[in-house]
């Protein structure tokens, strides 16, 4: 029986406790010679089972919930059953912030599976239509590499971004075009710590002056919570999409400081749609994919001298 832990679980389980991952590995032991030891949980198809931390030197008491299909168990969701300072709260308290917690965990959950689908969906077409885009995807980046950005960009890296680039952590290109549509592409973590310390700059140097005038002249170029994500080409780093870490929402950025657009959309949403333009051209109304030597280019930002070596994708 193969047994699967979803990154994300991998990471709660590192903050919970040093001796939690070591708990969790011993848990998918456990699960490989009986995968129906959990009972069924609120969530269709999902059973949990618990872990007594009592067994390991500085782990909680855990809930782990996990999904069985007749090959493989994939462990989705953890949490600790009593917080640390569990003998500070009123036990109303505790039981809202059990509920808050639960709460959140299944809601991330749901968006790391969303990520991985979607960008499982884009993958998989490039790696069987588009081979040269295919081998231009960086390979995922792991947890310590994400958390040390997030330590230099001094923010929380929101979950769906996290799962993203643990996925991948960039795109240089397929024969210089990027994966996403209008051929852009995803940023190397190295190019986000070094627009967002590029914009930062620029804010900075807006704030100085913006003490001289009034409220109402006062310029935002940047705000802190603004992630860069996707550059408009793999060379070409003059503009992109950042995700907004407190709306969730992806919106323009320019080095130029031009406003932002009307974007709105989701990480989840955004490479939902490119998946569904490469699955079904006909129906992609925003851009359309095609090919020019194996490599996926999107018509919408091709050098009108290479229209002719564009191949549309119909199938």
């Amino acid at each position: 029986m193969k047994i699967e832990i979803q990154p994300d679980v991998r990471e709660i389980a590192a903050r919970l406790g040093a001796d939690v991952p070591y708990a969790l590995k011993a848990l998918a032991g456990q699960l490989a010679d009986d995968p129906g030891m959990g009972r069924p949980s609120e969530l269709p198809g999902v059973l949990t089972v618990t872990v007594d931390g009592d067994m390991f030197d500085d782990c909680p008491d855990l809930s782990v919930g996990y999904i069985r299909e007749p090959d493989r168990i994939e462990i989705r969701f953890l949490e600790a059953l009593v917080p640390s300072d569990a003998s500070t709260v009123a036990p109303d308290q505790e039981q809202d912030q059990g509920e808050d917690q639960s709460g959140d965990l299944v809601a991330a959950a749901t968006t790391v599976r969303e990520v991985a689908d979607a960008w499982g969906r884009i993958t998989r077409w490039l790696k069987d239509h588009a081979p040269v885009s295919y081998a231009a995807l960086r390979a995922g980046a792991s947890p310590a590499a994400v958390a040390a950005l997030e330590d230099d960009l001094g923010i929380r890296i929101p979950v769906e971004l996290h799962c993203l680039w643990l996925l991948t952590s960039g795109d240089e290109g397929g024969n210089g075009w990027g994966c996403l549509p209008g051929n852009r592409a995803l940023m190397t973590l190295d190019a986000v710590a070094a627009t967002y310390r590029l914009k930062m700059d620029a804010q900075a140097d807006e704030d100085l002056a913006n003490t001289d005038r009034p409220q109402e002249e006062r310029i935002t170029v940047w705000k802190a919570s603004r992630i860069p994500v996707v550059a408009l080409g793999p060379a070409d780093s003059t503009s992109g999409l950042y995700l907004d870490a407190k709306s969730g929402y992806l919106d323009r950025w320019s080095r130029y400081n031009e406003g932002p657009g009307e974007v709105r959309d989701t990480l989840v949403t955004y490479l939902e749609e490119a998946a569904d333009m490469l699955e079904a051209p006909a129906l992609a109304a925003d851009d359309k994919p095609g090919l020019i030597e194996e490599a996926l280019v999107w018509l919408s930002n091709i050098n009108p001298a290479q229209e002719e070596r564009w191949q549309p994708w119909t199938s």
